[in-house]
């Protein structure tokens, strides 16, 4: 045992001793395997996205990164997952616009997405393609829009259910055209995506970073895209815009996101790794031949405020439109119950 007078003179130093012990913590990261949470199915755009990101992460870190798909009620649960998980660098978030719906359309949740989830960096945008089969007899959105208007509800069109981004771009655009038609919800993109290649489905709205390579692949046709200008890798492709339907313009980004209670710093050094990832030359040809319009990478600072905003933009339109959750039952055995309630929101047009 120390004598007393060796423990005085050590008790100032204590406080800078602990201070140091998480400080070291941060530097040292990662010293296991990293765990990214998808809230969505394997084979979607955001799933594609997350993989490459984690992969390039994981040949720059001494350790893995890890992806981990858990999907369900809108990507809620995989992210429930992560803002109860400890803020210690482990469990990080791959989500995408989804988030900013999640807190104005599961009032209920077991975490707040403000607050229980901290924005690391918004990795990129693109804009959403809107697809049809590669047999449809439509080969014009002019053509789509009118037989959509004179038989209501007769076609079909794929979302992720519960406020993803391919619900709330449909959405728009249903809105915006001023047509009917009924929501078959699945588990992600991937299924949704055959069941349209084989014509099972008449139309889904997919992310550039896949929907292109479903067109350029002969598995859909492509009519129009949602962004504000059109894309270099499909300069024919139109955007809605262009076609009269301004309305409907929809960027989805996708944002790597950390439990609330990680430390600044730790938060700082995670960002940094993304940044370094993204800035490569290879990720971001890579990204440009998926779509991807802008490669972002921002700070936590700018990322966070990014989020709040989109929180709050997407709080009013869906209030002001009166959407809310139906109690719908799956439309097939991969689909997922409690889609937006389309009556409502298109009574809002």
């Amino acid at each position: 045992m120390l004598p007393r007078r060796a423990l005085l003179a050590a008790a100032p130093l204590a406080p800078a001793l602990l201070a140091a012990a998480p400080a070291r913590a941060q530097g040292d990261w990662p010293t296991r395997p990293v765990r990214m949470v998808l809230p969505y199915a394997a084979g979607g755009a955001t799933d594609v996205i997350c993989r490459l990101i984690a992969d390039r992460m994981s040949q720059r870190l001494p350790q893995r990164v890890v992806v981990e798909n858990r999907t369900g009620a809108g990507g809620s649960i995989g992210a429930s997952n992560v803002a109860k998980s400890p803020g210690d660098g482990y469990s990080l978030l791959f989500h995408n616009i989804g988030h900013a719906v999640t807190k104005a359309l599961y009032p209920q949740i077991d975490y707040d997405p403000a607050t229980d989830l901290k924005a690391v960096t918004v990795v990129a945008e693109s804009p959403m393609v809107l697809l049809v089969p590669p047999n449809s007899p439509h080969r014009t959105l002019a053509d789509f829009v009118a037989f959509a208007k004179a038989n209501p509800e007769r076609l079909t069109y794929g979302s992720t259910g519960g406020g993803g981004a391919l619900q709330l771009v449909s959405l728009l655009f249903l809105r915006a055209a001023g047509i009917r038609m009924t929501e078959v919800p699945y588990r992600g993109g991937a299924p949704a995506a055959l069941d349209l290649a084989n014509g099972s489905l008449d139309m889904l709205y997919d992310a550039g970073l896949t929907g292109f390579g479903l067109a350029q692949g002969g598995r859909a046709r492509a009519l129009a895209i949602s962004g504000p200008q059109r894309s270099p890798v499909m300069p024919d492709v139109p955007t809605m815009a262009e076609l009269g339907f301004r309305d409907a313009t929809f960027m989805v980004w996708q944002a790597i996101f950390a439990p609330g209670t990680t430390p600044d710093p730790l938060v700082a050094r995670i960002q940094r790794e993304v940044a370094a990832v993204l800035a490569e030359p290879a990720t971001r040809t890579r990204l440009a031949e998926l779509g991807a319009e802008r490669i972002v990478g921002n700070t936590p600072t700018e990322a966070q405020a990014f989020v709040a905003a989109e929180m709050a933009k997407w709080a009013v339109i869906l209030r002001e439109a009166g959407v809310r959750l139906s109690n719908a039952k799956p439309h097939r055995r991969d689909g997922l119950a409690g889609g937006i309630a389309q009556d409502e929101w298109l009574r809002a047009g």
